[in-house]
């Protein structure tokens, strides 16, 4: 089992070594999610207390754009140029992003982490595997909001299982995903919370300060998945083999 206090605390080392790496690394993280799971789960939180409030601000938007074709045309091709930002090269860039914070973890060679993302077969497994997870998080979340943020936390691991492995294929790693998390989703959204306190105070900073705060998540949420990976290891999860390395099998007992 683990702890807030001892994911946060092994985070802490290893940004203690190289935190204006990991700065760096968070800020391609947040700009590769624009209109990614990130950002629609923060805003499915506040959803339900304001469907009155979009609605009519669908009918504004709406009337104003009649009138204003130019202009809903200009919103409609920037919407449409961030989805294909966020699918041709957003995805391999979150994960290259990941796949640097858990080497990081492991405290093993971190180079070359967006590279692999782009190169042969692996782009291609990791923007089918992640439009297939933002689909399914979508059609849950329209479906009803608490089933969509409750798949948001069991596809969470998806990132860091396609790090370790791209060309998993998307049914094994939303598969594995759910199985890591299973038992330790209510807990995930404890540590999700834990960190607003931070977000808070580096909202003060004129909201610049909440840069500083990502690369604190992201490594605490790779340790976490380092626990995860291991539990399923060990437990023999389906599909743990894909996961499992030379340096897996020699730590095993």
């Amino acid at each position: 089992m683990w702890t807030r206090e001892e994911l946060k605390s092994r985070a802490k080392a290893v940004l203690a070594i190289n935190y204006w790496k990991s700065f760096l690394i968070s800020i391609v993280i947040v700009i590769a999610s624009i209109n990614g799971d990130e950002i629609n789960y923060k805003v499915n939180e506040h959803r339900a207390s304001s469907r009155g409030f979009l609605r009519h601000a669908i009918d504004e938007i709406t009337n104003y754009s009649l009138d204003n074709r130019e202009f809903f045309i200009i919103i409609i091709g920037l919407v449409l140029a961030t989805l294909a930002f966020r699918i041709l090269i957003g995805f391999s860039l979150e994960i290259g992003g990941r796949k640097y914070f858990v080497q990081s973890a492991r405290y093993m060679d971190s180079k070359n982490c967006f590279n692999f993302a782009f190169t042969g077969p692996n782009y291609s497994y990791i923007v089918g595997t992640m439009i297939r997870k933002a689909i399914y998080n979508a059609l849950w979340t329209l479906l009803l909001i608490i089933p969509g943020i409750i798949k948001y936390y069991e596809y969470r691991m998806v990132p860091y299982i396609l790090a370790d492995n791209p060309i998993i294929g998307s049914k094994d790693a939303i598969k594995l995903s759910m199985d890591m998390t299973e038992g330790h989703k209510f807990d995930i959204f404890i540590l999700d919370l834990s960190f607003i306190g931070w977000f808070l105070l580096g909202a003060l900073a004129l909201g610049v300060g909440i840069l500083f705060v990502y690369p604190y998540v992201f490594a605490t949420e790779a340790e976490l998945y380092l626990v995860l990976r291991n539990n399923a290891i060990e437990n023999k999860y389906d599909n743990y083999e894909k996961i499992v390395f030379d340096y897996d099998i020699n730590n095993i007992e």
